[in-house]
């Protein structure tokens, strides 16, 4: 029989497809075919044809799934399989060797562990670069209907988990088994809650090796960025996986609870002796509340994220989380205040990473109770130009008018912001000075102590104080006279408690009237208005104006209905740029051609 496989081997380039149809065949109709086997698995490589594989793994399919339930738990020999049974007997040692010699054992023993290199090869051909994505997707369809049927009806993870770790390490894009997955799979309860207990254990993996690559790769730059690179390829791989899998649900209904492993086919291949098992395993589903399950759901979701998080995250997967985690991972926690240690250390980086970040820290703030020292003097080390003109600055703006909507703000705090914007404006693009100017609107509005910022006369005396902050430090302040003219607000001072504001004046969107941009001096007649009478006014919309640009500027300006508009228009030719009485002797003639005007 061997020396027939072997011819069968010679000859298996020279196979057609109709011949492997036949072989398929011969299999499924009786065990004598059983050799066919061996020779349909080596057409299953990412070497052979596309329809040579599709023909040899339907054939394989269909052989294996109706043995699944009947195969032993894992590959093993036929000796240390049937070691089992006599332990657990304790037979003498004739029942012992006529187990032994059970010709059935060996032959499911053989069969598993043909099964277990099948699994091998299709994970071979689903992540091999030569093969089509069509072929790709038939692959893993075979391999999800194994997680199903393999372990009774139950969910198979051994197998998931392989699929995942190969698509992980694979060298091809990840994009298409992803969009595979959350077309067909994801939509099943116990797929996804697999799925994150993977990912926690991927990252621990990682985590592991990522230490022991350090203290070996201390002598060799190569081999240490050789490392890194690959550090970096896993972390953005198990990124694209979580960021794909959909969190759990607020309130489970059935359609939500729906399960993969938990389909007719599995149940009813199922052998007489396992339907009490199964019955209890029912009995077990059937006590899991909705509650109960969203909870395991939950804390399974929250494991898998909170160790992704404490990976060493490129500056670009470090950006992306912190954009979308506010929206798609906080809501879904079973503990957000978990993340209060990656918010805080984000926000104390500074520049746009804490931009970032603010959002996320704003709701663990607001909603969660957390207490976090010295927010609002980040949030003013925040205030720089750059930021007017950043990405993410539209979420920016909003939290920050939302951070100073509390009217139990300390005077001095509310002045500091108000004075700092408005020494910003002076330096920012017309849209920054458009939102500014709202800021600053709303601050007025909610605060009516720091009004008097408006217009405020010069003092001549220093020690002359109008913030709480300041009258502590009054009798250690040397006293001085100021010169008029001269703005007692220190821009460069991060102490808000030390800035001078509250003695300082909105000067700067005094000069705002004469702005370049006819929008922003228009808007700053806003402010003119009585914000102390709250009856008569009404707070600006940030979301309004932080999405500003000069190209939304100009759309305004040439949708807006104009009823005078001037022209440069002069009866006679100009001999000056300017008026001979402000700038002497600045005059310029124009050349006159002859036959031209």
């Amino acid at each position: 029989m061997a020396s027939i496989l072997a011819k069968k081997q010679k000859k298996k380039e020279n196979y057609t497809l109709k011949e492997l149809k036949s072989l398929g065949s011969d299999l499924l109709s009786s065990r004598a075919h059983i050799n066919n086997l061996p020779l349909l698995l080596s057409f299953i490589s990412p070497d052979s044809p596309p329809q040579f594989v599709v023909e040899s793994l339907l054939s394989l399919q269909s052989f294996f799934t109706p043995l699944l339930p009947q195969l032993p738990s894992s590959s093993s020999s036929p000796a240390s399989s049937t070691k089992r049974p006599r332990s657990d007997e304790q037979d003498d040692d004739d029942s012992s060797n006529e187990v032994n010699g059970d010709p059935e054992v060996v032959f499911k023993a053989w069969l598993r562990s043909k099964f277990d290199e099948f699994v091998k090869v299709l994970l071979d051909v689903l992540v091999s670069q030569q093969s089509e994505d069509a072929l790709r997707g038939i692959v893993l369809g075979t391999l999800m209907e194994f997680v199903k049927l393999l372990n009774a009806g139950r969910f198979h993870s051994s197998i998931y988990n392989r699929i995942l770790n190969a698509i992980i390490h694979s060298a091809v894009d990840v994009d298409m088994f992803l969009d595979i997955l959350d077309s067909k799979y994801f939509k099943y309860i116990d797929v996804r809650y697999f799925t994150y207990i993977s990912m926690e254990k991927f990252v621990k993996t990682l985590e592991a090796s990522a230490v022991s690559a350090d203290k070996t790769v201390m002598e060799n730059s190569e081999t240490e960025n050789e490392s890194k690179d690959s550090l970096e390829l896993s972390i953005r791989r198990i990124y694209q996986v979580l960021s794909r899998t959909p969190p759990p649900h607020k309130q489970a209904e059935k359609s939500d609870l729906e399960m993969w492993s938990g389909s007719d086919e599995s149940s009813s291949s199922e052998k007489p002796k396992d339907k009490k098992k199964k019955s209890k395993k029912d009995q077990d589903s059937n006590l899991l509340s909705p509650t109960t399950i969203s909870k395991r759901m939950k804390l399974k979701f929250t494991k898998a994220w909170i160790s992704f998080l404490r990976l060493p995250l490129p500056l670009d997967v470090y950006k992306e989380v912190l954009a979308s985690i506010h929206q798609t991972v906080i809501p879904h926690l079973s503990n957000p205040a978990m993340l209060c240690d990656f918010l805080t250390k984000s926000y104390d980086i500074g520049g746009v990473v804490s931009v970032m970040a603010l959002s996320s820290l704003f709701i663990l703030m607001t909603e969660h109770g957390l207490e976090y020292p010295n927010f609002y003097e980040k949030l003013y080390a925040l205030l720089v130009p750059s930021v007017f003109v950043a990405k993410h600055r539209a979420r920016f703006l909003q939290l920050l008018d939302a951070c100073l909507r509390s009217s139990l703000l300390p005077a001095y705090l509310a002045a500091s912001f108000a004075k700092k914007l408005s020494r910003l404006s002076l330096s920012v693009p017309p849209s920054g000075s458009l939102v500014i100017t709202a800021l600053i609107y709303n601050l007025l509005r909610r605060h009516p102590t720091i009004n008097h910022l408006v217009h405020q006369e010069p003092v001549d005396n220093a020690n002359e104080a109008n913030s709480e902050a300041e009258e502590d430090n009054e009798s250690s302040r040397p006293k001085t006279n100021k010169k008029l003219g001269m703005d007692y607000f220190n821009n460069q001072e991060t102490d808000l408690k030390k800035t001078g504001a509250m003695r300082s004046s909105l000067w700067e969107i005094d000069t705002l009237r004469h702005h370049y941009c006819p929008p922003v001096s228009r808007f700053v007649s806003s402010l003119e208005t009585d914000l102390t009478i709250r009856a008569k006014t009404t707070e600006m919309k940030i979301e309004d104006f932080s999405s500003g640009s000069y190209a939304t500027i100009f759309g305004d300006e040439i949708r807006r209905r104009v009823k005078q508009v001037p022209l440069a228009f002069y009866k006679a030719v100009p001999t000056s740029l300017f008026e001979d009485s402000d700038f002497p002797g600045w005059t310029f003639t124009i050349p006159q051609e002859e036959g031209k005007c």
